[in-house]
C-alpha cells in the first residue's frame, strides 16, 4: 500500500501545481489519474496549443507548462499511479482514507484532493450524419499534433475558445481552413474572435457562420462536408479534416457516490478553502463549483494554495501553520 500525506486525483496542470504548494509546507503527495500520462486535458488534447493566459508567459504551448510544471515539483519527489481510475473510498477511523484504482492500487492518505478537471471526459458529438463512420479517418474532436493538418483543408466547427484559438494557430499551418459557426458571434474571448474575423477579413481562413454541418462523405477518408445555411441553402466543401470542437461532457464516474454535494456535474466547495462537505476531501480546478467560479488554470492554482494551507491541519495537527515567503525562504526540498 502507498502512504502520503495528500491524494490528488487528477494530474492536471492544477494537480500538479497542488503538489508545489504542498511541498512548501512539507506535506507529500501520490496523485492518481487515469489517463496515461500527467497533464490532463492540455497533453491529451491540446498539447501544442498555446495558452495566454498564464502569468508571467505571454503565450506557452500546453505541453510545455506541463512540462515547466513537472520540474517545478521536482524536489518534492511526488509520486503517481497513472492509467488507473479511482473507484472506491474508505474512511479509517482517525479520519484518514484509504483510496483504491480499478487494477486494485491502495493509497492511505490523511487527505483527499480531487484535482480532476471534468472528470472522466468524452467529447461531445455534433449530430451530423455519417459522423462516427468517418472518426480516425478524417474526423476527430481534438488536435493532437497540428503538424499533421500541414498543408491539408481542415473544417472545424464550434463557437468556443478552442474552435477560435485553432483556426487562429491552424491558418499557419494548415493549406485552408474554415470556421464553420451556427451564430454570428462566439462564446470565446473576444480577443481570439477578433482576431478570426481579421483572418477571415484577410482571406486567410474561410468563416462561414449561421450555417451547420449537416452530413459528410468520402470513399474511405473523408472528402466532402456539406454545410446547411440558416436560410436552407446547402454548400458543399472538399476537405482532408474535420475537427468538430464542442466541449467535453463531463462525467464524475465513482466520485459521484462519495456523498458530495454535487452540482450539475461539479463539485460544491466552500471558498474560504475549497473543501467540500466531507471533512478532509477538498476539491480544486474545473471540476468545482462556488458563485463567480471561473473555470481557467490561474484560478485553479490559486484554490490549491489556500487548499494546501486548510489541509496542513489534519497532516500536522499539532503543528502551528507559518505561513513564510518563497521569496525570503526558497524552495524547500524533501
Amino acid at each position: 500500500m502507498i502512504t502520503t500525506d495528500i491524494c490528488i486525483i487528477g494530474a492536471g496542470p492544477v494537480g500538479l501545481f497542488a503538489v508545489f504548494e504542498a511541498g512548501l509546507l512539507k506535506m507529500r503527495c501520490h496523485l492518481i489519474d487515469a489517463l496515461p500520462q500527467v497533464g490532463g486535458q492540455l497533453s491529451e488534447i491540446y498539447p501544442q496549443k498555446p495558452i495566454y493566459d498564464i502569468p508571467g508567459y505571454p503565450s506557452i504551448n500546453a505541453q510545455d507548462l506541463v512540462d515547466n510544471l513537472m520540474e517545478q515539483i521536482e524536489p518534492f519527489h511526488p509520486t503517481f499511479t497513472l492509467g488507473e481510475r479511482v473507484e472506491n473510498l474508505e474512511k479509517q477511523d482517525d479520519g484518514s482514507y484509504i483510496i483504491t484504482t480499478n487494477d486494485g492500487t491502495s493509497v492511505h492518505c490523511q487527505v483527499v484532493v480531487i484535482a480532476g478537471g471534468l472528470g472522466c471526459f468524452e467529447p461531445r458529438k455534433p449530430e451530423i450524419e455519417n459522423l462516427e463512420h468517418f472518426e480516425g479517418k478524417g474526423v476527430a474532436y481534438m488536435v493532437k499534433n497540428p503538424e499533421q493538418l500541414r498543408d491539408r483543408r481542415v473544417v472545424l466547427a464550434g463557437g468556443g475558445d478552442s474552435a477560435l484559438d485553432w483556426t487562429v494557430f491552424l491558418a499557419n499551418v494548415a493549406k485552408e481552413v474554415t470556421l464553420v459557426h451556427r451564430g454570428d458571434t462566439f462564446r470565446g474571448a473576444p480577443d481570439s474572435a477578433e482576431k478570426v474575423f481579421d483572418l477571415a477579413r484577410e482571406g486567410k481562413v474561410n468563416l462561414i457562420l449561421q450555417s451547420n454541418i449537416t452530413s459528410i462523405s468520402g470513399n474511405g477518408h473523408l472528402q466532402e462536408v456539406n454545410i446547411t445555411a440558416k436560410d436552407k441553402t446547402v454548400r458543399t466543401l472538399e476537405a482532408d479534416n474535420l475537427i468538430p470542437l464542442f466541449g467535453l461532457t463531463p462525467k464524475l464516474g465513482p466520485i459521484a457516490d462519495w456523498g458530495l454535494n454535487i452540482d450539475k456535474a461539479a463539485i460544491a466547495v466552500d471558498t474560504t478553502d475549497y473543501s467540500t462537505n466531507v471533512e478532509r476531501i477538498y476539491a480544486i480546478g474545473d471540476i468545482n463549483t462556488y458563485p463567480g467560479k471561473l473555470k481557467l488554470i490561474l484560478c485553479g492554482f490559486h484554490e490549491a494554495a489556500l487548499m494546501c494551507q486548510s489541509a496542513f491541519r489534519y497532516v500536522y495537527p499539532n503543528q502551528k501553520l507559518s505561513f513564510k515567503y518563497t521569496t525570503v525562504n526558497g524552495v524547500p526540498t524533501f
